[in-house]
């Protein structure tokens, strides 16, 4: 590096000045999210036998990603994948408030189905009780992500 003594070195840009914007779409993203999540809780209460325990728990999964990519990306942020566990980091760097207390529920999400590896995927198929219980979480996560 060539070195000037009389002229003043440029400022280094560094992460801290970098001012992210929001992402073209993610309102269409938040009205997904909230689509596939009232499909889901309609489906569960009606007892639509076509809705199995294993397509809710699809549904409500991919309602949580939906709200979560559109509160991300409202902000200017993505996660650096879309498992639970990812959504999760995400937000409690760039959101902590709207996870907090609810980290653990939101990650455990994660067990129902594992298929990245295709040489080594699970799936285990909710209980309705389960699912349940991921509606009830779902909603209060929609409710936080809203209220920011």
């Amino acid at each position: 590096m060539l070195h000037f003594p009389n002229q003043a070195q440029p400022d280094l840009v560094g992460f801290a000045d970098i001012r992210p914007h929001p992402i073209a779409d993610w309102q269409q993203y938040r009205r997904e999210g909230q689509q596939y999540l009232d499909l889901a809780q309609a489906a569960f209460l009606r007892e639509k036998k076509a809705f199995t325990t294993e397509i809710l728990y699809n549904l409500i999964a991919m309602a949580i990603e939906k709200l979560v990519m559109a509160a991300l990306m409202e902000i200017g942020r993505l996660p650096y994948n879309h498992t639970m566990h990812d959504l999760v980091a995400a937000l409690k760097q760039w959101l902590p408030e709207t996870i907090q207390g609810l980290e653990a529920q939101v990650c455990s999400l994660d067990r129902y189905q594992d298929i990245c590896d295709p040489y080594a995927w699970s799936i285990r198929i909710p209980t309705r009780d389960e699912i349940q219980t991921m509606l009830e979480l779902a909603r209060n996560l929609e409710q936080r992500l809203n209220a920011r």
